[in-house]
């Protein structure tokens, strides 16, 4: 690993450690939507939304364009892909149904 990538990997990851993150990219994964769209299909608070895209659009794994009023959200397929198929494989590989996971699904 190259010096200095630690402080780097932490920020990068800490951005995507965070369940409604997650959720949204899951959500995006779908289509681009706004953030009246992402409300509803996450069932949060439009605050909260917007509060997790910021981390999101900051670090480019989510871009927005203006569609008339509204800013409509889509993802940096380029990062986005990789990073979930090298999850999914590793998974799929090592975790064993989710059994050797820190963290079950449902235990959030």
């Amino acid at each position: 690993m190259k010096k200095g990538l630690t402080e780097l990997c932490y920020g990068f990851f800490s951005t995507l450690a965070n369940p409604t993150r997650l959720a949204i990219i899951e959500h995006l994964n779908e289509g681009p939507m706004s953030v009246t769209e992402l409300v509803e299909a996450l069932g949060q608070e439009q605050s909260m939304i917007s509060h997790n895209l910021r981390p999101l659009t900051r670090c480019k794994l989510v871009k927005r364009k203006r569609e008339g009023k509204n800013n409509v959200y889509y993802l940096n397929y380029e990062t986005i892909n990789p990073i979930l198929t090298a999850v999914e494989n590793h998974a799929e590989k090592y975790c064993k149904g989710g059994e050797n996971c820190p963290l079950k699904k449902g235990a959030m």
